[in-house]
């Protein structure tokens, strides 16, 4: 029986380091078009055809990446999209109401925030090989 350290550590295929830096690019370019767009930052990682392919890409390929550090990076970004859908869907329900209004527009603006720092964050840690939730 391996230690969950030592199954973690092994050092995971290049393809799978190619299709996690393709996911880190594709919500890296929707954040950009959301900057320079006319679309919002969240609008645009949520709702943009390059973050949708990211997450199907995310499901397609995680098996290939079970055991090793690189698996964290997988789950890292399906969790950084799925919460931003559940923090998009919460203000949208406060913007529905007169006084959620303020309150729907500080999420979206902490979202955006937030989002840009877990796709840096995450590109990095993957560009050193370093796994993600440790350290």
């Amino acid at each position: 029986m391996t230690s969950p350290v030592a199954a973690t550590s092994r050092e995971p295929l290049p393809s799978v380091l190619t299709v996690a830096n393709i996911v880190y690019a594709l919500h890296a370019f929707a954040i950009v078009v959301g900057l320079v767009g006319t679309a919002t930052i969240v609008g645009s990682f949520v709702g943009s055809v390059p973050s949708i392919v990211a997450v199907v890409l995310n499901y397609i390929k995680r098996s290939d990446a079970r055991g090793t550090w690189a698996e964290s990076h997988y789950r890292w970004q399906i969790r950084t999209f799925w919460y931003s859908i559940v923090w998009v869907l919460v203000a949208g329900v406060l913007f529905v109401t007169l006084i959620g209004i303020p309150f729907a527009f500080a999420i979206l603006g902490i979202l955006a925030i937030w989002l840009a720092y877990r796709i840096g964050k995450g590109w990095l840690r993957l560009r050193d090989h370093r796994p993600m939730y440790t350290d």
